[in-house]
């Protein structure tokens, strides 16, 4: 009996975070805006970026009480989190993952430290396999 023909691994995600005020650069690959805003003091001709999905984004009431004085970083994940399992989140978030199957995506961000922003959870989910 022939062996059945086995499906290629998929490759791990290649998801690399940057400020959306550094210089793009080539090996970027797909260029990812993941703020509700846009940056200030930036032109849209100076951003490169290829997408941006809204539905990705924290909630305008997320982003407020983070940055307030009661926002803590373990509370904001769980409740971005909460919020990136909404249908239209998620069909965004598994359209950035076929992305990041073909090759590089970048997520972009205005924040000042990207390691404790919303960034750091999307990246996390999007190398999360769904399901699991």
């Amino acid at each position: 009996m022939p062996a059945e023909p086995t499906q290629p691994a998929r490759s791990a995600p290649h998801v690399r975070v940057r400020r959306i005020y550094e210089t793009p650069s080539p090996d970027d690959g797909v260029r990812v805006l993941v703020d509700r805003l846009w940056p200030r003091g930036l032109a849209k001709t100076d951003a490169h970026i290829d997408e941006w999905p809204k539905a990705l984004t924290p909630s305008t009431e997320l982003r407020r009480w983070y940055h307030g004085t009661e926002g803590e970083y373990e509370e904001f994940c769980r409740r971005y989190e909460a919020e990136l399992a909404v249908p239209e989140a998620a069909v965004a978030l598994d359209r950035l993952r076929d992305l990041a199957a073909e090759g590089t995506i970048t997520l972009l961000t205005a924040a000042k430290e990207p390691s404790v922003s919303h960034t750091s959870v999307l990246r996390r989910e999007l190398d999360r396999r769904p399901g699991t």
